[in-house]
């Protein structure tokens, strides 16, 4: 086995998690769902949080080619994933027996958790490049990663729920064509 066949284990269980608390969410979400206020950016953000746990794993494939594995090389990539599966834990709620769930105060109880955990992730995306690669991660990369660090900070700071909507939409949006740009391919 080599190196990172073996350092992948822990960061596919991570993901797996965060994949499984995504889900379990949205299964308390189903069986609660008389007594749920909804939200469109938590559902948005959850099922974004699967997709970049998705997207995280299909992107560790190219790690596959990296030869120096140092404790400080896979301690950034695991950062990376355990930050990951924190904004999973975060966006939903548990849903209390018998009990009303508001999603939208929830959002905003956790807002500036989540967003500032969704800035310090994409921080440490691009450093993991620095650490791996030696350089920041390259044109369109960099530029969607600075705009998503944008958006989080935006959503850090305002309080419309306009805003939110349209942030969560336009994220989306972002996230896939982030995805079908610059991931398409395996390799």
């Amino acid at each position: 086995m080599d190196a990172f066949s073996y350092l992948s284990v822990l960061l596919s269980i991570i993901l797996g998690l965060a994949i499984t608390q995504v889900l379990q969410g949205v299964r308390g979400l189903l069986l609660a769902r008389t007594r749920v206020r909804i939200f469109l950016p938590v559902l948005l953000w959850a099922g974004m949080i699967v997709a970049m746990a998705v997207q995280s794993w299909w992107a560790s494939f190219g790690l596959a080619d990296h030869r120096e594995w140092t404790f400080g090389a896979f301690g950034i990539v695991l950062v990376q994933t355990i930050l990951l599966y924190m904004l999973a834990a975060l966006v939903l709620p548990d849903f209390p027996p018998d009990a009303p769930t508001d999603l939208h105060a929830h959002y905003y109880r956790e807002r500036m958790a989540f967003f500032g955990i969704v800035v310090v992730m994409l921080v440490v995306s691009a450093l993991k490049d620095v650490v791996l690669d030696r350089h920041l991660p390259s044109g369109a990369n960099l530029a969607f990663h600075l705009v998503f660090i944008a958006t989080g900070l935006v959503a850090m700071i305002a309080r419309h729920r306009r805003v939110h909507e349209a942030l969560a939409l336009a994220t989306a949006a972002l996230l896939t064509s982030y995805i079908a740009l610059l991931f398409a391919r395996l390799g």
